[in-house]
């Protein structure tokens, strides 16, 4: 499965990283994408990177991009491209957007739902994972 992801900036709670875990050891994963920003970005890489081929889709701009790393032979970065072209490549190219939000309301100004709703657009699968590690799977 291709899996995409989407989360804040400011990282994940640990009740995010436990749920974020568990998901990823329970289903195949052949891709995990990424947006490579620091925050949630840096650390579901870090959970991944190790087990999984990783996709990463930079941001052009490189003031919050984390500049995540991997091994070459299951590592490949995307040209970079400003933040809403990127999150909507992640989405075209996976089959299941994870996301991990900040907060437990949509937002309209933020990158994480904006990815969300494109992904909800698409007809992807979606998991929520929330700030106190609970979950919802919209399909």
């Amino acid at each position: 499965m291709k899996i995409g992801f989407t989360g804040t900036q400011k990282g994940m709670t640990i009740e995010q990283k436990q749920c974020f875990w568990r998901f990823a050891m329970d289903i195949h994963i052949s891709q995990f994408h990424h947006g490579d920003c620091i925050g949630a970005d840096k650390e579901a890489h870090d959970i991944m990177v190790h087990e999984h081929y990783i996709v990463i889709h930079p941001p052009k701009n490189p003031s919050k991009r984390a500049f995540c790393s991997g091994y070459e032979d299951c590592f490949e970065v995307r040209e970079e491209k400003d933040y809403i072209p990127r999150n909507h490549n992640i989405v075209e190219e996976t089959e299941w957007l994870w996301a991990t939000p900040s907060g437990f309301q949509e937002e309209l100004r933020s990158g994480t739902w904006a990815t969300v709703r494109h992904a909800r657009k698409r007809g992807k699968m979606i998991l929520i994972i929330w700030p106190d590690g609970t979950s919802v799977v919209e399909t």
